[in-house]
C-alpha cells in the first residue's frame, strides 16, 4: 500500500475557527462524528464513503486511533485543533499511510485579528515534512469556496482509485 491509498482531509484551526461549519456546509446539513462510514455526495448520484471526525481528537481529549477503533477507512474527514496534541494525530495518519490534504482556517472565524499563526508549534513544517497538501483559507469568509475545493480534490483522488459509487448501485468487496 502506498501513501496515496488512504486519504485524510483535515480542517485545521483554533477553537471556533469554522471547522464544524465547514463539514456542515460540505454535507449540506448538520453532521457529527459517527461510528460508521457515511456517504458524501458530489452530485445527485455520485458519492464516496467517508468517516467523519467532526470534533477534533484534541478537543475530545481522545486519540484518533480510539475514535476510529480498528477500522482504517479509505477516506477520513477530521477536524484538527491547532494545539500540541495535533502532533499525535498527524503521526497516527502518517504511520497508517494516509495522504494528507489539509485546509488551515487561518485566520479562523472567531480569531480576534487577521494575523495568521504561521510559526506556532512548527505545524506547517511538520505537516509538509511528508506527502501532504496544505491550503490556507480565511475562516471569516464563506465556506462554499473551500468546500468546493475539498470536493474537487476528493473527486479526482477517489475517481482514480475507483472509490466513487452511484446511488442505488450495489457494491461487492
Amino acid at each position: 500500500m502506498t501513501s496515496s491509498d488512504k486519504l485524510l482531509i483535515g480542517i485545521l484551526g483554533n477553537a471556533s475557527s469554522g471547522k464544524t461549519y465547514t463539514w456542515n456546509t460540505l454535507f449540506g446539513r448538520e453532521v457529527r462524528t459517527g461510528k460508521n462510514l457515511r456517504r458524501l455526495y458530489f452530485n445527485e448520484t455520485d458519492y464516496v464513503n467517508v468517516f467523519l471526525v467532526s470534533r477534533s481528537p484534541g478537543k475530545r481529549r481522545q486519540a484518533v486511533s480510539s475514535i476510529l477503533g480498528k477500522s482504517r477507512p479509505d477516506i477520513v474527514l477530521c477536524s484538527l485543533q491547532y494545539q500540541h496534541s495535533l502532533l499525535d494525530t498527524l503521526k497516527f495518519f502518517r504511520q497508517n499511510a494516509y495522504l494528507m490534504y489539509i485546509q488551515w482556517l487561518n485566520p479562523g472565524y472567531a480569531d480576534s485579528n487577521e494575523v495568521p499563526l504561521f510559526y506556532d508549534l512548527e505545524m506547517i513544517n511538520r505537516i509538509l515534512s511528508d506527502t501532504a497538501f496544505l491550503s490556507v483559507r480565511n475562516g471569516k469568509k464563506s465556506a462554499e469556496p473551500r468546500t468546493e475545493d475539498i470536493l474537487d480534490f476528493l473527486y479526482g483522488w477517489a475517481g482514480r482509485r475507483g472509490l466513487i459509487r452511484k446511488k442505488g448501485q450495489t457494491t461487492h468487496h
